[in-house]
């Protein structure tokens, strides 16, 4: 039993290398300080002022007052710290970093967020890290601080293995259920009234990446396990389950030396909460049975990213792309449920010296409405079917990071 144990534990810890073959101990603190100054030409919710959500924009006329107003925000600003110790099983890594862009009970705050907890023992990882199922080196060269709405894009609390390290990787982890991207409560997730949410069991999710000198390639899975409870007292009882589901194919392309292309496509069900920018996990549905005549599934969901970044020279560089997530409503959902929502943005980038970054952005964004009512007149007459977003952005970044070895 004990030869047994002893080869699970090598096995898992993917043969740590020993005391003698590890480096020093270092220790570096890292971050920014970052102003953005804008102006959106037309309406979002009040909270997410400085930023680009098609989830977030109105629903009716004059929801959020009237277009066209300037702002200027410090929200962006990041701070770190990362540390390097020697053990006699390896390098035992941390990282500590928050940033001042609130969200959940802070949405609309300049407040302290966490963004990642996170240590790491060879191919043992525990804490509050990026999620295996996104592809963070998807995320474009851009100011705009939320990001491409069809991306997978999730911090969350998680326990991975990781046998295979690198440029070419494999992790496999167990992550925390029910969380919401933007930190809301999980019963947000479930749009069934008089019932909450339960996850039994954590949700399970891997990728491989295999890079190559033109770039590499990713294939990224999740599933996971949703029940929900009817705490009402209604004649019908709309407790349930399903099982939520989803597969990221991402990629970076190189295009000679200065061109990088990034792209993403992903399909699945119930799994809107990793996305950047998604509505609920799940809805109620007819059935058809008298007995039973509708029950909540999980909502099926594309989303794509598609971004070429260019550099003009050492000093100024380009990105440019388009993003989209599509939503597959139940028949269910009000007529005002999210349906599709588009993002695009483009900039220049000047890079005076090292560590200082000047951004001029065009950003836009729009909203789809489920709009499945048969008669125009039965909609409220300041309903918007759809809503656009354009916003202009110049962004001043300065960049601070010192490294201290030991």
């Amino acid at each position: 039993m004990k030869v047994l144990l002893s080869t699970i534990i090598v096995l898992l810890m993917c043969g740590f290398a020993s005391a003698q073959d590890v480096n020093q101990n270092w220790f570096q603190v890292y971050g920014f300080a970052m102003t953005d100054i804008g102006y959106n030409a037309n309406q979002i919710h009040p909270d997410w002022f400085d930023v680009v959500r098609p989830t977030k924009l109105p629903t009716m006329k004059n929801q959020y007052g009237t277009d066209g107003n300037a702002y200027f925000s410090v929200r962006q600003t990041r701070f770190g710290v990362k540390s390097g110790t020697q053990t006699g099983l390896g390098e035992l890594f941390t990282q500590f970093e928050w940033e001042m862009f609130g969200t959940g009970v802070d949405a609309g705050q300049t407040t302290i967020r966490l963004r990642h907890a996170y240590g790491e023992l060879g191919c043992i990882g525990v804490g509050q890290y990026w999620s295996p199922f996104m592809d963070i080196d998807v995320f474009p060269n851009s100011v705009e601080y939320w990001g491409p709405n069809g991306m997978a894009f999730f911090r969350n609390v998680q326990f991975r293995w990781m046998p295979i390290k690198g440029d070419t990787r494999l992790t496999v982890a167990l992550e925390r259920p029910g969380a919401s991207a933007d930190g809301g409560v999980v019963s947000d997730r479930v749009e069934l009234e008089d019932v909450r949410a339960r996850f039994p069991y954590p949700d399970l999710s891997a990728e491989y990446r295999s890079a190559h000198e033109w770039g590499y390639i990713e294939l990224a899975g999740i599933v996971r396990y949703m029940k929900w409870e009817d705490l009402g007292e209604e004649q019908y009882d709309l407790s349930g389950d399903a099982i939520g589901w989803g597969l990221n194919l991402s990629s970076n392309i190189k295009l000679g030396k200065d061109n990088l292309v990034r792209l993403s496509v992903l399909y699945g069900a119930g799994v809107q909460n990793y996305m950047n920018d998604a509505p609920v996990d799940v809805a109620l549905k007819t059935t058809g049975n008298v007995e039973k005549p509708v029950e909540g599934v999980a909502i099926p969901l594309f989303g794509a990213v598609a971004f070429l970044e260019h550099n003009w020279s050492e000093k100024f560089a380009t990105a440019i792309g388009y993003s989209m997530l599509s939503i597959d409503n139940t028949e269910l959902q009000g007529y005002d449920a999210f349906k599709m929502g588009n993002y695009a943005l483009g900039n220049i980038i000047y890079t005076p010296v090292p560590n200082v970054m000047m951004v001029a952005e065009l950003q836009y964004g729009n909203r789809s409405n489920f709009n499945n009512l048969e008669d125009d007149n039965d909609y409220p007459s300041d309903y918007l079917k759809t809503a656009d977003i354009f916003k202009v952005q110049f962004s001043f970044k300065y960049n601070f990071s010192h490294k201290v070895l030991f």
